[in-house]
């Protein structure tokens, strides 16, 4: 039962994700068996390729839910960067087989067959994969905590950053997958109506490049994500709001907090009013770090207290893009 409940915890759009696209791979598949249509068997790896990662993703996001243990006392958050890191070996490797066959598709032009089918199962594909991908940007949005307003597909790209690992994959192998669809849509169209046989294997190497951007990005997300990064400037902004709303607390000394996973975790040391003893202190210590601890994306808070210095030490950073 307890593993049931903590794959229900897993991240949503990658379990989606997953499911969605085993049911493509295995169209394309039975599509490009029939047809002979490299643009058909390249868009198939992909939609393999991303069953596999997101299965892996989804796995690897609910078991980073598990609670801190004595062994591990700041929790799993890391567990699904490591697991977008395995998904990272998958692409590349479907990426390398799917350029192999698109040059060998240049090299030696093969006419395919059964152009209907073709289409209809891109069709499909366009229309899961576009599903999934709104979701994914959705749930960007959410995990951002932005408002939808304006052009959502420039709000993802600005809040992207801000989304769980899981999230962040299952966007952009979506996003590869619903332009790979579109592309080997042109591809068996100019084959089939222009007789640019040659088409097939250029796309083919197309989407496999594609990959190989899906399988960078991701791979460096997460190696960063591995390391241990630094929250974004509107946590952290938000995090020295919270602190110094508390009517005793006048200046922040020093505050570190880091990403892990969709959780953070908060270091920092904040300056009092003068004149308290250490229990009054200890009290706000507290009282601060619990006003911390109910937003749900705080993992952990570690506050040490110092007396007001007379000088002002915290300044808000200014966002960059």
């Amino acid at each position: 039962m307890a593993i049931v409940q903590l794959l229900k915890r897993g991240n949503t759009s990658s379990g989606i994700a997953a499911i969605g696209n085993m049911v493509l791979a295995i169209l394309k598949f039975f599509a490009a068996s029939f047809s002979g249509s490299g643009t058909m068997f390249a868009s198939a790896m992909h939609s393999l390729a991303d069953t596999v990662n997101q299965g892996f993703v989804y796995f690897g996001s609910a078991l980073a839910e598990m609670k801190p243990s004595k062994r591990f006392p700041i929790g799993f958050g890391r567990v699904v960067n490591i697991f977008c890191m395995i998904a990272v070996i998958v692409v590349t490797i479907m990426a390398y087989e799917t350029i192999l066959k698109g040059w060998k598709l240049l090299q030696h032009p093969e006419e395919a067959t059964d152009f209907l089918l073709n289409v209809a199962v891109l069709a499909a594909a366009i229309i899961i994969d576009g599903f999934i991908l709104f979701k994914a940007m959705k749930e960007i949005l959410e995990e951002a905590h932005v408002e939808k307003s304006g052009n959502i597909l420039t709000q993802v790209f600005r809040n992207v950053g801000k989304a769980s690992p899981a999230t962040r994959l299952v966007f952009y192998e979506d996003l590869v997958a619903t332009s790979g669809a579109f592309l080997a849509l042109i591809g068996i169209t100019l084959a089939q109506f222009f007789g640019v046989l040659e088409a097939d294997g250029v796309i083919t190497i197309i989407i496999g490049l594609l990959m190989v951007f899906v399988a960078f990005r991701v791979g460096y997300d997460n190696m960063v994500g591995l390391i241990g990064v630094a929250a974004p400037i509107e946590v952290e902004e938000k995090v020295a709001k919270i602190i110094l709303e508390d009517a005793d607390t006048v200046d922040i000394h020093h505050l570190r907090i880091l990403q892990e996973g969709r959780s953070y975790h908060i270091d920092g040391i904040i300056e009092l009013r003068k004149g308290f003893s250490l229990a009054e202190a200890d009290d706000i210590k507290f009282r601060v770090r619990d006003r911390l601890l109910r937003e749900k994306e705080i993992a952990d808070v570690a506050l040490g207290i110092i007396e007001d210095d007379d000088k002002s030490s915290w300044q808000p950073k200014t966002t960059s893009k």
